[in-house]
């Protein structure tokens, strides 16, 4: 191959090097907003990072979802989902507090909205509003929650079955100045 020719394909490799995280980082600020994020991706809002691990249904019967939720099971026709979440502070020096329980809702695409079952007691996986130090996280590091295999705090949901076809089934978080939607995979 020619030294030109070898020249302009490095340079357009540099290039494309270059763009690929300008292209990438593209509507991250709008996520949530304009489209709902995706499971898996940290959205801002009000200054703490919210971030959807898993949403996944709960069988009261086997022992791992036990320890998820002591209560009584959904009634014939319904399903009790639970969608693990983690809020993280941003900021390094400015004290924060995560959104409360109220805050949150899951539509579906029919506009039907579900509020999340307060989790009494001292269960480990309950999500609870907290006042977060800078760069501090919920669940705590280090906490059966954080370390368990869905690696953040429970949102407890009953759905109708029914209503777990009307997809997609978004979760609403509502924050002091702005809301942002989750997509959920379910």
């Amino acid at each position: 191959m020619e030294p030109t020719r070898l020249r302009r394909i490095a340079a357009a490799c540099a290039a494309a090097a270059v763009l690929v995280p300008v292209v990438a980082g593209c509507g991250v600020e709008d996520q949530g907003v304009d489209e709902p994020a995706r499971e898996g991706l940290a959205i801002d809002i009000d200054g703490i990072n919210y971030n959807v691990f898993i949403t996944r249904q709960l069988n009261l019967e086997i022992p791992p979802d036990k320890a998820y939720y002591e209560g009584p099971a959904a009634k014939p026709g319904n399903a009790l989902y639970g969608i693990f979440i983690q809020a993280c502070n941003i900021s390094e020096d400015e004290d924060r507090t995560s959104v409360d329980l109220d805050r949150f809702v899951v539509e579906d695409n029919q506009g039907n909205e579900f509020e999340p079952i307060e989790i009494e007691g001292d269960n480990a996986f309950a999500y609870r509003s907290t006042k977060l130090q800078g760069e501090e996280c919920t669940p705590e590091e280090g906490s059966v929650a954080q370390l368990g295999p869905t690696a953040g705090s429970m949102l407890l949901f009953d759905f109708p079955l029914e209503n777990t076809e009307n997809r997609p089934l978004e979760l609403v978080i509502e924050g002091p100045s702005e809301t942002k939607r989750f997509e959920l995979d379910l």
